[in-house]
Order: C-alpha cells, then sequence, then structure tokens
C-alpha cells in the first residue's frame, strides 16, 4: 500500500529559501525537498525537522564544488540522486550508527549521508559499488549518466575531507553486501540505488532486514523497473510505502518487531 497523502507538511519560509539556495547551488531543481515525506518517514517533529534543514545553508559551498566537479566531467545538471537534503536531514534526525547504501556513481548521495554523519560526530557510512566505465574520452548523451569518467573511480564527487572513515566496497552486492551486514549490529538507514530489478532489491532487502531496528528507514529508487518488490517488503512489516512526490524513489520506516513478518532472503539468479 501507498500512504495517502495528508495536509501540507508546513515549515518556515526562511527555511524553504535556505532549501532553494541549495539545490541551485548543486544546480538540480528536482533535489527540492518534500517535507512531508521526510516528516513522515523520520517521524520527527516540524521543529526538529526544520532545524535539520536549516542547516543547510552552512553547506552550500559543498554542493557548489559537486556541481562543478561533475559540469568539468560533462554531467551538466546532473546530481545523480534527487533527494540529497533528505538523506542529510534523515542522518542529522535519527542519528544511526550504520548507513548503507548500494549503488555511488559519482556520490552524492554520498556525499550528503557523510555530511550528516561527521556533523553528528559519529556513525559511519558503509557504500557498496559496482562502477560502470565511460566509454570512449567524452561523455555522450547514448550513455548513462551513471558512467565514471576516464580516470575516476566511485566517488568520484566526494570532497576529499569527508572520505576518512568512508567504509567504501566494491564488488557486486551480491558478494558484499551479505559480508558487510554480518559485520554490523544495526542498520539505521539502507538505500538500494544498485541494479534495478525485482529479484535484486528482494535480495537486498531480505539481506538487510534481520539488522533494521525499529525506527531505522529503508530507502529504494528507481523502482519503476523494480514492481512489487518494495510494496511487499512493506506489507510484510505492516507499514505503508512513502513516495517522494510522485517520482519513484519510495521509503518506509520499520515498526516495532512482531515476530510474524517473514522475509525471502533467498539470493535469486537473474
Amino acid at each position: 500500500m501507498v500512504a495517502s497523502r495528508k495536509a501540507p507538511f508546513r515549515v518556515r519560509p526562511s527555511v524553504r529559501a535556505v532549501v532553494e539556495q541549495s539545490w541551485r547551488a548543486l544546480g538540480d531543481r528536482n533535489a527540492s525537498v518534500d517535507f512531508a515525506w521526510l516528516g513522515r518517514l523520520s517521524g520527527a517533529s516540524r521543529e526538529r525537522v526544520e532545524n535539520a534543514l536549516a542547516e543547510l545553508a552552512e553547506l552550500e559551498e559543498v554542493e557548489r564544488r559537486v556541481h562543478a566537479v561533475q559540469r568539468a566531467a560533462g554531467r551538466t545538471n546532473y546530481a545523480q540522486f534527487r533527494a540529497p537534503f533528505e538523506l542529510y536531514a534523515l542522518v542529522r534526525l535519527l542519528r544511526p550508527d550504520h548507513i548503507v547504501e548500494t549503488g555511488v556513481s559519482s556520490g552524492v548521495s554520498s556525499t550528503h549521508f557523510l555530511l550528516g554523519v561527521r556533523r553528528n560526530g559519529r556513525g559511519t557510512l558503509h557504500s557498496i559499488d559496482l562502477p560502470l566505465l565511460q566509454r570512449g574520452p567524452r561523455f555522450t548523451s547514448r550513455q548513462s549518466p551513471v558512467t565514471l569518467p576516464p580516470g575516476r573511480s566511485s566517488g568520484w564527487a566526494v570532497p576529499d575531507e569527508l572520505r576518512d572513515g568512508w567504509d567504501l566496497r566494491i564488488g557486486t552486492s551480491e558478494r558484499v553486501l551479505p559480508a558487510l551486514v554480518a559485520e554490523l549490529p544495526s542498520v539505521g538507514i539502507f538505500l538500494h540505488d544498485s541494479r534495478h530489478t525485482a529479484g535484486h532489491l528482494r535480495f537486498e532487502l531480505g539481506t538487510v532486514r534481520p539488522k533494521l531496528p525499529r525506527g531505522a528507514v529503508v530507502l529504494a529508487d528507481n523502482t519503476h523497473w523494480t514492481g512489487a518488490a518494495f510494496p511487499r517488503f512493506a506489507r510484510q512489516l505492516g507499514v505503508p510505502v512513502r513516495r517522494r512526490r510522485r517520482s519513484d524513489l519510495v521509503g518506509l520506516t520499520v515498526p516495532r518487531p512482531s515476530g510474524r513478518e517473514t522475509v525471502d532472503r533467498r539470493p535469486r539468479k537473474l
């Protein structure tokens, strides 16, 4: 089930202005915050949400640098992940010890997770990526914007000062994710943004499920390619799917365990 839209989540005009300045600095209007989505996923009060987003004013210089690096690599107006500011705010509001994301590309999502971790003064981001390399010396419209420019590696737009302590693992999710999850006591935020097939998403959700505590947030992008995988997972947990505006970026918040839900964690051949 997809949660129905409720009354608007109103925030101060000054906070809306900060968000606008931030997406302009990053170069992507689609990164404008869905305040209601953030509020419902985090369960935080309006005041706490406003306070977390107001901090974006201090990050404009970072956003401009990320955009400049991407433009220099031929990715003009490409921000890769449409909700980077919500990621930052979720880290600030939930203060997780461990965050896991699958799919890095240039590192816009990673940058904002890391910014939140740095501001919290605690926590670790664990990222998994299997890079897709650009063909030829020049980027063309026929290639995916998630390809890596020549000479670049996964997370190439992440500022150097944020890389200390970043746990970046290169390889397939099928190989890396089970071992990573086994190492961690919990996963407070999980983001799926890797291979977008129903079977692969089911595998990732099933793998991470045992380490999701109450209140953890699970996100999945590009779900128009993954069919019923995410809604089925939400039904197993007994929670609604929270869709970001009318996009295919969705999320849910893990409830208190009831002991009744079952999740298929078997890897599937794709």
